[in-house]
């Protein structure tokens, strides 16, 4: 298998008009899907909406046209928030789009030298544990505009623990109009599937709750009080390398890289699955990389595989990279024409739309059947990436998480080797 050969290339051979008309159907939905939950990710990884728009518009596009998979929808995860939100808290802006650009140029020498493949060797109890506490951190963080709190001027809370500290500080400014409206948002989010699969139910909460909230003038948060929106196109920008520090930068750029190559990866096999198809790891790597260093230049945040929105890809009738390259070009008309309308979104909405995102992502199920039935050191480097996660941050989690158990792999190693002598 070639290193680098794009399956747009390998599709159009063979590609008719009949799968061009499925394609563009699925790209729709998708782009309906991503919609609400690009805004919701953007403001959760600490940077203004559009951000998030920009991510799954220029990635979106770059990674479906050059990537290794005919079905990959990629865009910005919750799997980055965490991260995102202590760059630009630490660095600025610029900090981050350096720190992706670096992530992005990772990906691609991973690429280069065919590491695609080593990525199965990262044990399932950190992937595990590390997404769940993801999972934990993005609640936290919602929590304030999920009870319309309003913390003290000067509160700069980054890491869950300092969320959790604001919270218990501000709780007398909780706002019951806020709880309400995000109730109601997570009856739709839990109702809304058993009534139609097609329509999001992300989208239906935003576009109810927000013509709710403006028609009654509820006293709730909206997008537009906290935000300055902008309608207008990507915009290309060489960050000002002057006066961050690259050195520092280097931990996190190298977790952006490690968290787009898994879950990239483990989108690919679970829609290798559902379309009978193999992917090229190598291929995707390059093309991850490539779309995060475009989303950096073009105002973006870091970006990955999407295994939601790739398998309602699938679902939806797409088989080529054109539904991904159709999702951003439709995510591209809605930020010119409907963004302004973003403003009025009640911010409790966007908080459970979140919640729904890290219940869905949180993989408890998978956690639980591991304590229950793994031996005692997995479920030590399980439960300790899950709490360094959730009370420190990713890169110390996958460090520690990493360390401890390849040090129990060695042990065992050796203590078999002394048993057998």
């Amino acid at each position: 298998m070639k290193t680098f050969y794009p399956k747009l290339f390998e599709v159009l051979k063979t590609y008719s008009k009949k799968q061009l008309v499925s394609d563009i159907v699925a790209g729709i939905i998708v782009a309906i899907i991503a919609l609400p939950l690009s805004i919701a990710l953007a403001i959760a990884s600490g940077v203004s909406p559009e951000k998030g728009l920009y991510t799954a518009i220029v990635a979106g596009f770059v990674i479906a046209f050059l990537g290794g998979s005919r079905v990959n929808i990629s865009g910005p995860t919750a799997a980055f928030a965490a991260i995102v939100a202590g760059i630009v808290a630490d660095h600025g802006i610029e900090g981050l789009a350096i720190a992706t650009l670096m992530a992005g140029a990772m990906l691609i020498l991973m690429g280069i030298f065919r590491l695609g493949s080593l990525i199965k060797y990262i044990p399932e109890t950190i992937t595990v544990g590390f997404t769940s506490g993801i999972a934990i951190t993005i609640v936290i963080g919602q929590i304030k505009d999920f009870l319309g709190l309003s913390f003290a001027p000067g509160t700069n809370a980054v890491e869950a623990m300092e969320k959790l500290e604001a919270i218990a500080e501000s709780i007398t400014t909780f706002n019951p109009l806020a709880l309400v409206t995000g109730l109601i948002a997570l009856a739709i989010l839990i109702v809304w599937p058993k009534v139609s699969k097609k329509i999001p139910g992300s989208l239906v909460a935003v576009l109810v709750l927000t013509v709710v909230v403006a028609l009654t003038s509820l006293r709730v948060n909206t997008i537009g009080d906290l935000y300055t929106i902008s309608a207008s196109l990507p915009p290309f920008t060489l960050p000002n390398i002057s006066g961050v520090n690259i050195v520092e930068l280097i931990p996190s750029a190298f977790t952006i890289a490690l968290l787009a190559a898994i879950e990239s990866l483990l989108s690919c096999v679970v829609s290798d699955k559902m379309i009978d198809d193999t992917h090229n790891s190598n291929t995707e790597l390059i093309a991850q990389g490539t779309g995060n260093i475009c989303s950096a230049l073009f105002g973006g945040i870091p970006a990955t595989g999407a295994i939601a929105r790739t398998a309602a890809n699938v679902k939806n009738g797409g088989r080529s990279p054109i539904s991904g390259m159709v999702h951003a070009i439709i995510l591209l008309l809605v930020l010119v024409v409907l963004m302004p309308y973003a403003a009025f979104i009640p911010m409790p909405v966007i908080a459970a739309v979140l919640f729904m995102v890290a219940y869905n992502m949180s993989e408890w199920r998978h956690f639980v059947a591991i304590c229950k039935k793994a031996p005692i050191y997995e479920i030590l480097v399980l439960v300790l990436t899950f709490v360094l996660t959730v009370v420190f941050d990713l890169v110390v989690a996958i460090a520690v998480g990493l360390a401890v158990h390849y040090i129990i792999v060695i042990i065992k190693k050796l203590t078999a080797k002394k048993n057998n002598a």
